[in-house]
């Protein structure tokens, strides 16, 4: 299927769906399978007043991440009381389970709790890479969800801030002293670092880094686009990535590439927010409102804010030229966090990273799926007993609750369109983005249908083809 052929598509799909759901604005109760309401409220809800101390269930789909070890079930407390986890499937059918939990990344749309019942709501986690699952990108899979928990903020229980572990990770651990940076540069370190070791990924992100080094010099110690050789003992990403070696190795640099492998409003990682760690200045590329999250307005270079590589080359070394004005960006280790915004999420958000007093954010949104489900099964309950009494309105997920543009080799138009042949073992992201919506249409078409098998999912994937 050509571009064109996947765009007119994508909005002929959408008016379509736009038209399917806007009775949900003055909600009347539906027949799923009749109207097209995506689960949370219809009038075949189960009467749980007929089913004595009974708690809904919480079904763990996708159950590589089940967060309650060597129990298949277990009675979970939250403040709105209590619900059932589980990752035995043979409960999908059960009227009391109530909610299907789905970890993004592990998300297969050929194997998915078909037929969907009315009462189901799906519930996504997803606070990796988009590049993990494309699926996740595109409104016709997204409105199948009706809670998220995503690394966008407008998700229902936002995990933007997952890489900031609290407020004196950003500012406990005193920066290389300038004189000793200039030391070094002057013994030869460039001024800037790249340590990556996942290449041919959708931000393209080596591409421009490789266009970067024409104008600046570039320590490349990982596997990509490596031109020096990383430390003894730390060529493991994984096993060095919090050693303290590892830090002290990359706190002598002014300055560091932080580029995510997609590119996604709010997707920010540890990219990011390791060089502020440790007191190197961050180049950011990947997220178009990184700022929000810093600790103050003046923390890190964009990227984005140059028309060129060779335009953030020489600003970079301006800098690096200028103590003072290098110094600018290193203010918040000394004056702490001026963000007020961010000063208050760290310390209002429902859930922690290892700290005692807070749940981590699996077990935080389990519990707010729970809370959720007995806030509707409260009112079903009462509309059970007086039909004046309404029912909730069905949730469902927006575009922004993780939507992701397409992957872009010309960076904004910088470069030509990047030829990749898949011969040689490149991924075609492009491609792969597309393929993923014509599967997100052909997922929605099979649940509207009452689609019994996922497994038939690429004989409706056919199908668009032909029509």
């Amino acid at each position: 299927m050509n571009f064109r052929r996947h765009i007119l598509l994508f909005y002929t799909f959408f008016i379509l769906l736009n038209c399917m759901f806007c009775q949900f604005s003055s909600f009347e109760p539906v027949n799923f399978a009749d109207e097209g309401g995506i689960g949370g409220g219809s009038s075949k809800f189960p009467k749980f007043s007929s089913l004595k101390d009974t708690l809904p269930v919480i079904l763990w789909w996708t159950d590589s991440l089940y967060p309650h070890f060597n129990k298949e079930s277990d009675i979970i407390q939250c403040p709105g009381g209590q619900c059932v986890a589980t990752k035995n499937k043979k409960v999908l059918g059960n009227e009391r389970t109530r909610a299907i939990m789905f970890y993004g990344t592990d998300i297969r749309p050929y194997d998915m709790p078909l037929p969907r019942q009315p009462w189901h709501e799906w519930c996504l986690l997803h606070e990796e890479s988009p590049l993990n699952n494309y699926l996740l990108s595109h409104l016709p899979a997204l409105q199948l969800f009706n809670h998220t928990a995503t690394f966008r903020e407008e998700s229902d229980y936002p995990l933007t801030s997952q890489s900031i572990i609290n407020k004196d990770y950003l500012l406990h651990r005193s920066p290389v002293p300038i004189a000793e940076k200039n030391r070094l540069r002057k013994s030869g370190l460039a001024p800037v670092l790249y340590v990556q070791s996942h290449c041919d990924v959708a931000s393209y992100r080596d591409r421009y880094v490789e266009e970067l080094m024409k104008y600046i010099e570039i320590d490349s110690i990982g596997d990509c686009v490596n031109n020096k050789k990383m430390k003894e003992g730390l060529e493991d990403p994984v096993k060095s990535m919090n050693d303290e070696d590892f830090y002290k190795l990359i706190s002598q640099y002014k300055f560091h590439l932080a580029f995510e492998n997609a590119i996604c409003d709010d997707y920010m990682t540890e990219k990011l927010f390791r060089p502020l760690h440790v007191g190197s200045v961050p180049i950011y590329y990947g997220s178009s409102r990184p700022s929000k999250w810093m600790p103050n307005n003046r923390t890190l270079i964009l990227v984005d804010d140059f028309s060129n590589p060779e335009m953030l080359a020489n600003f970079i070394k301006n800098l690096d030229e200028n103590d003072d004005m290098y110094l600018q960006y290193l203010s918040y280790k000394k004056d702490g966090i001026t963000n007020q915004f961010l000063s208050a999420h760290l310390e209002n958000r429902p859930w922690g990273i290892n700290e005692p007093n807070h749940v981590d954010f699996i077990i935080g949104f389990e519990c707010h799926v729970c809370d959720k489900l007995r806030e509707r099964i409260e009112k079903e309950e009462q509309h059970a007993l007086d039909p004046s009494v309404p029912l909730l309105a069905p949730h469902m997920a927006k575009y922004n609750h993780m939507g992701c543009p397409q992957p872009d080799s010309t960076h904004g138009g910088l470069f030509e369109e990047l030829v990749v042949d898949s011969a040689d073992g490149s991924i075609l992201w492009k491609e792969d983005y597309w393929s993923m919506f014509d599967q997100a249409v052909a997922l929605k078409q099979m649940i509207l249908a009452g689609e019994k098998k996922s497994a038939k999912l690429f004989d409706y994937v056919e199908n668009l083809y032909k029509n």
